[in-house]
């Protein structure tokens, strides 16, 4: 059977390739940008406002910023148990932790994903973005995994999630290339481990504080279509599966770059650390220095920097993303 992406340009490829060649091009000199930190806001201002195009590159600082934090009160709340018979201290190292079972492991990734991909994040940062681009021509790549873009309402035409969804499952039989809804299968696992709906229908610790880590090997998820185990639709190796919904956000991305190339395009890049820089960030800096028309922007915390090669056309905001976005109007 044909591929979807066969004759479609892959945006994901070309990011890849575009960050390997930001990487050998550019040198070591890395500017933190100029002027006052509130010029540096209203520059931003003023490049959203007049960009003919925005494209957001988005990482985890993005989620953070919202309040999805993976350790402090958030997990000590829901993961409580966890805590303190396995001694995982976060909900990232706790997806890669051995578990004994299937059952066990199982009950900790309904809660992992129930708790950063079906509940809106604590902080409305994401309708802050919206609020501001909603009447541009934006695009959105991301190698967040959370949802949080279309639950803020963003259109999921204009959104590319390289590295997967936490409201997949796939085969772990490579031949087979699809993915698999997991919802209604989260929410009855979450039951089944003690969670009550409270009046706004999100799962909360019942009021005996009492939880089970295990669900029935009944519950344990299996592929619809041949039944084998299923894990779940993230980025780790090249086991990957990217669906016939990932071809075409891949490909959407490419025209999306292709068709402003030339224009006064405002690449912001929004908490994107240092793990995966060739998806977004290096892609970013070649984009800018090849059209004189573009302008990056990068708001982060500690990390907010750019080449001295684009220094002239960059906006490098070190600062909370939410703090930043509350006060462009």
């Amino acid at each position: 059977m044909k591929n979807l992406s066969d004759g479609m340009p892959n945006g994901y490829q070309e990011s890849i390739q575009k960050g390997l060649s930001a990487a050998r091009y550019f040198g070591r000199n890395m500017s933190f940008g100029t002027y006052s930190k509130e010029e540096r806001i209203f520059g931003l201002q003023k490049e959203i406002e007049t960009a003919d195009a925005i494209v957001i590159g988005a990482g985890a600082g993005l989620s953070t910023s919202a309040g999805l934090t993976y350790s402090g009160e958030r997990f000590d709340r829901y993961f409580f148990d966890f805590a303190k018979k396995y001694g995982i201290r976060d909900i990232y190292s706790g997806g890669f932790y051995p578990f004994p079972d299937a059952e066990i492991r199982w009950s900790w990734w309904a809660r992992h994903i129930y708790y950063n991909r079906y509940i809106d994040a604590p902080k409305p940062v994401y309708q802050q973005l919206l609020s501001l681009v909603q009447d541009k021509d934006y695009f959105v790549i991301t190698t967040n995994v959370d949802h949080q873009f279309q639950r803020a309402g963003f259109d999921k035409k204009r959104l590319f999630y390289t590295q997967g969804d936490y409201g997949l499952f796939q085969s772990i039989d490579p031949s087979i290339k699809k993915t698999y809804d997991n919802e209604n299968w989260v929410m009855e696992a979450m039951e089944a481990q003690g969670f009550v709906r409270d009046k706004n229908g999100v799962f909360e610790i019942p009021e005996n504080g009492e939880l089970r880590m295990r669900i029935l090997s009944s519950l344990v998820p299996k592929c619809p279509d041949d039944g084998s185990d299923v894990t779940m639709n993230l980025r780790a190796d090249d086991s990957f599966v990217e669906d016939e919904g990932w071809h075409r956000a891949s490909a959407a991305y490419a025209n999306f770059l292709h068709k402003t190339e030339n224009l006064h395009v405002l690449y912001l890049e929004l908490g994107v650390g240092a793990n995966t820089p060739v998806i977004i960030k290096y892609p970013f800096w070649q984009m800018t220095f090849a059209n004189e028309k573009a302008v990056y922007a990068c708001i982060n915390y500690g990390e907010a920097f750019c080449p001295s090669e684009i220094a002239n056309r960059s906006i490098c905001i070190d600062g909370d993303i939410g703090e930043i976005l509350m006060k462009i109007k």
